[in-house]
């Protein structure tokens, strides 16, 4: 059976805190640890300054990791010391911190398991606690990780992207950095009050000027947001959307010629793939589609030339580059390709920029299928604030665990 000596050894508190009893109750299932100070003075919780014991408070409990198949909990009337100035205070315990009720070690176990199942009502069910506990234990992490986090860093690059939170348009804006590969911090909306919150809530004032460069979408709150408050920034638009958008514009073609041409049926996949990942059978299709006078053919040149124009190595080169494709893509006379060049001469300085720039929103679009996944672990968020905590617990890059051994 539990002894005394047994939890000890097992717990190693200091000196001063000593296993006093164990209850048992086998038909719960549940070990009850009692400890007791024997201290003969106290340690103020500010100063560290010892001090003479006041009272004890009434007996408080906090869960522990299990012993074998039982539940385990700490029990003790924690010691309140009366300081120099006659105020009187609770002792600080080694084993939690102060108004919480699980241990440091259960709560290192719970962000542990966390990361193995990204689902709080799996974890609150392995550990036999209620939804509650769990879940304010990521916030708690997620506080002490942004704590952590260094507060003044000067960001070079930044990227902003949108990702949806509830059914119909709910979203929320998504600030990371592709440098680290992590999400700096979101907002709810994606408005431009939402993106000016979350920027300057990453990027402090004195620093702003250092952001050289924010590679984004074409919503235009999270344009204007980023030149409002970058005076330096040159905008970067995505290469991930700028492809979205001439692949969409094939597609539509396609979908507009098959009512003429039924061997363009059951073809999406053929056009919008990459060349390389088609299958023998595919790429007969492939080849004949190419090879006919089709519109959606023609399209899908437009949209490979523009592919080949990135990684060019000058804004100069970037401009006339783009400009000789814009040319040739207007002389096809597709009003779905038309429509995306028109797009993009709208935004010139953006899209020369992808061109030129290695850094690209490939990161954010890899973070977002992360936050995707953590998502439909949970089954949705009914709250933003959960759904943020939960972000930045799975993929903020945050120091978690509690830096006490206990």
């Amino acid at each position: 059976m539990f002894t005394e000596k047994f939890f000890e050894l097992i717990l190693d508190f200091e000196d001063c805190w000593k296993v006093d009893k164990i209850d048992v109750n086998s038909l719960r299932q549940e070990v009850d640890i009692f400890i007791k100070y024997i201290g003969v003075a106290g340690i103020d919780p500010n100063t560290n300054g010892l001090c003479p014991i006041y009272d004890h408070r009434e007996s408080r409990r906090w869960r522990h990791l299990d012993v074998l198949q039982y539940k385990t909990f700490i029990n003790c009337k924690i010691p309140r010391v009366t300081d120099q100035e006659g105020k009187v205070k609770t002792m600080r315990v080694p084993w939690a911190d102060n108004g919480e009720r699980h241990t440091y070690l259960f709560e290192c176990h719970t962000i542990d398991l966390l990361k193995a199942t990204k689902n709080q009502t799996k974890t609150s069910e392995l550990l036999r606690v209620g939804f509650n506990v769990v879940n304010r234990i990521i916030h708690l992490s997620v506080v002490r990780g942004l704590e952590r986090r260094p507060a003044d860093v000067a960001y070079e690059h930044l990227s902003i992207d949108e990702k949806s939170f509830k059914k119909g348009h709910h979203y929320i804006t998504v600030v990371s950095s592709p440098i680290a590969g992590c999400v700096l911090d979101v907002s709810e909306n994606r408005d431009s009050k939402a993106c000016k919150e979350v920027l300057e809530r990453v990027v402090s004032k004195r620093h702003r000027d250092k952001v050289k460069t924010v590679s984004v979408d074409m919503w235009k709150p999270f344009l204007t947001t980023s030149q409002e408050l970058f005076p330096m920034v040159n905008i970067v638009h995505d290469r991930f959307h700028l492809m979205k958008y001439l692949n969409d514009a094939v597609d539509k073609v396609r979908r507009r010629e098959v009512k003429k041409h039924e061997e363009l049926k059951n073809t999406k996949y053929v056009l919008l793939k990459n060349t390389a990942n088609l299958t023998d059978k595919q790429f007969i299709k492939f080849q004949h589609i190419k090879d006919a006078n089709y519109q959606v053919s023609k399209a899908w040149t437009v949209k490979e030339n523009f592919r080949d124009l990135f990684g060019t190595q000058s804004s100069n080169e970037a401009f006339s580059l783009f400009m000789k494709w814009v040319i040739d893509s207007t002389k096809t006379n597709i009003h779905e390709i038309a429509k995306v060049v028109d797009m993009f001469n709208n935004h010139l300085k953006g899209v020369c920029n992808a061109l030129v720039e290695t850094f690209s929103n490939a990161m954010a679009e890899r973070l977002n299928g992360k936050i995707q996944e953590v998502k439909a672990c949970g089954k949705g968020y009914r709250t933003f604030a959960n759904f943020r905590s939960a972000i930045l617990f799975f993929n903020g890059g945050l120091s978690l665990y509690p830096q006490h051994s206990w």
